[in-house]
């Protein structure tokens, strides 16, 4: 069962894709591009930034309105991908998995947001009994399966 937004799968996601982007806005020539290099850093932080946030705010009403604004923030990745690409700062194999791992973490979030929008579970915030938006979090991991990603620890000891 979800403790943290650390567990959600799709946060841990989120997490591979800021490292991914770290790693080629990191290389030549791409590092040279300042404005693109912070644009898409700040993009896909602002993926990993949001779920959590949301997760956090304790309601469902709350957590979908993060979880949209994560899932726009992919969208936005995406298309600086483009931009990367057709500039040559960018491998068309390195595209190609980012630009995958975007689709995937979009896919998630919209199964998420689907989940939360039909379940009857307010939110954290709205009960007494602490146990079912948990249950709720990890019922919608187990409904759709969602793929555990490399990072499987909440923090940097391995």
């Amino acid at each position: 069962m979800p403790k943290s937004f650390e567990e959600l799968p799709v946060w841990q996601k989120a997490r591979e894709l800021v490292r991914d982007i770290y790693i080629l806005t990191g290389k030549e020539p791409f590092k040279r591009d300042f404005s693109l290099v912070d644009q898409i850093r700040r993009a896909s932080v602002s993926v990993m930034s949001n779920i959590s946030e949301g997760f956090e705010r304790g309601s469902n009403a709350e957590f979908i309105q993060f979880l949209y604004v994560a899932k726009g923030s992919a969208g936005e990745v995406r298309t600086q991908l483009y931009v990367a690409f057709d500039q040559a700062y960018v491998a068309e194999g390195d595209f190609r998995k980012v630009y995958a791992l975007c689709m995937d973490i979009s896919g998630q979030i919209s199964k998420f947001i689907e989940y939360l929008k039909s379940s009857r579970m307010k939110g954290e915030k709205y009960r007494t009994e602490y146990k079912s938006f948990r249950e709720g979090v990890e019922g919608v991991v187990n409904e759709f399966k969602i793929q555990n990603s490399k990072f499987k620890t909440n923090g940097p000891e391995g």
